[in-house]
């Protein structure tokens, strides 16, 4: 008789990650600094606010939880289309252009379109104008 497969891992799921508070501190340019510890594994993400610090470092225990766990697939922050707080239009790269291109297509202020990963987004703190309040 076959057993389940089940996948164990020393590393935490990213929803642990998710009800842990995290330590936060000031580094240099008016950024922040999220730290989310639990047991012997941290998670670091780094943004404009702390929130976003927050969502930076639990979008790195995704994509660290992928390493120990390839199949999982990583949870995406933010919808294929939006705009942000500011009405930047952002919409989501077709898969065999993210390599080329990034994750996401954007046109500034200047009505040039430009394009950035997640990870920048994150930094960044781009968030659709209908979420989270302002911090």
């Amino acid at each position: 008789m076959l057993q389940d497969h089940i996948e164990h891992s020393a590393y935490p799921h990213p929803e642990e990650f998710e009800v842990m508070r995290p330590e936060y501190s000031e580094i240099e340019d008016a950024y922040f600094r999220a730290v989310i510890t639990i047991s012997s594994f941290r998670v670091t993400g780094e943004s404009r606010t702390e929130a976003g610090a927050r969502r930076a470092a639990l979008y790195e225990a995704e994509k660290t939880y992928r390493s120990y766990h390839p199949s999982y697939r990583v949870r995406n922050p933010y919808p294929d289309d939006f705009s942000d707080r500011e009405g930047t239009k952002w919409s989501r790269v077709p898969p065999s252009k993210r390599d080329q291109m990034g994750d996401y297509r954007f046109v500034d202020a200047e009505d040039e379109e430009d394009f950035a990963d997640i990870e920048s987004m994150l930094t960044w703190d781009v968030r659709p104008g209908d979420a989270n309040p302002e911090d």
